[in-house]
């Protein structure tokens, strides 16, 4: 018996392990290769690493690409940038998120309110964004309604604020259902215990409420920084020409310049700063291995 149990989970363990390892660190593997190699006017457009002579092996690293990203300006400005934006990004959606998850946890009609959160999720993300573009052109929605008030048109697209407005659009949900998972669970009776005590509605909500959702402020946070960090649909399609962002600028080598090296290069830096938030979190929540 005990046999089976043991084979039944490893067979459960080998199932992800096997998607991870093909869908993730083979891919990883290979973007990770080409950016120590140079670029090259042939297929693949980057040179071997390995080359074999009179029977050696000799492996050729070339560490100049990731050297290029910190003397360049360009890519500098670009990572700082998308940090800053998928911070703000976070922290707006958090504001917003946080009242609605609290809201939503303490409603008797929480099932239809999920439903509703949920709901943007069965349409395509590219279709949103083109809705907001509908709604934000200097044709649309918003600027025909101010229009009739004498207050148009707005400027609003291929502007920072759009990029902002699609991004906290976007991942609004991602931040609002691990904020209901944590405040659904917490116990009514601490809040009880701090008003019979003669806590104030907002002293109970600093010292109660808040504390003890922190595992789902973070975990939203992490949902919604981390795709933000990369994003290159809704900076390419509400940003303008000139929107610096990662993502852009990644797209930007791969196909315009044709520099894989480099373009790999700067997904790995991407990643290896992606992996401090994630520590953080693990941290915060006391994670143990």
């Amino acid at each position: 018996m005990t046999w089976i149990v043991r084979r039944g989970r490893a067979l459960v363990v080998a199932v992800p392990t096997l998607w991870l390892a093909l869908f993730f660190l083979i891919p990883f593997l290979v973007v990770l290769r080409v950016s120590f190699s140079e670029p090259a006017i042939a297929r693949p457009p980057y040179t071997s690493l390995f080359d074999w002579d009179q029977g050696l092996l000799t492996i050729t690293l070339n560490l100049g690409n990731y050297a290029y990203l910190l003397e360049d300006d360009l890519y500098v400005s670009a990572y700082l940038n998308s940090i800053w934006m998928a911070s703000a990004s976070t922290v707006i959606c958090l504001l917003i998120a946080y009242p609605m998850a609290l809201w939503i946890a303490r409603s008797p009609m929480k099932n239809l309110l999920l439903m509703l959160v949920i709901l943007p999720f069965w349409t395509s993300f590219l279709l949103r964004m083109y809705a907001l573009i509908g709604l934000m052109s200097p044709t649309g929605f918003i600027n025909s309604a101010l229009g009739l008030v004498g207050l148009g048109p707005i400027t609003m697209l291929q502007t920072d604020f759009a990029v902002y407005m699609g991004m906290v659009t976007g991942y609004l949900p991602l931040m609002i259902l691990p904020l209901y998972s944590t405040l659904e669970k917490l116990d009514g009776a601490l809040l009880e215990a701090s008003h019979d005590l003669g806590a104030r509605p907002w002293r109970a909500f600093l010292d109660v409420t808040l504390p003890l959702s922190m595992p789902g402020v973070i975990a939203g946070s992490l949902l919604v920084f981390i795709p933000s960090v990369g994003e290159y649909v809704i900076p390419a399609l509400l940003g303008g020409p000139d929107q610096l962002m990662i993502g852009k600028t990644l797209w930007t080598e791969f196909f315009n310049n044709r520099d894989w090296p480099l373009a790999s290069a700067v997904a790995i830096a991407m990643l290896a700063f992606l992996v401090v938030p994630i520590m953080f979190a693990r941290n915060a929540l006391g994670v143990k291995e």
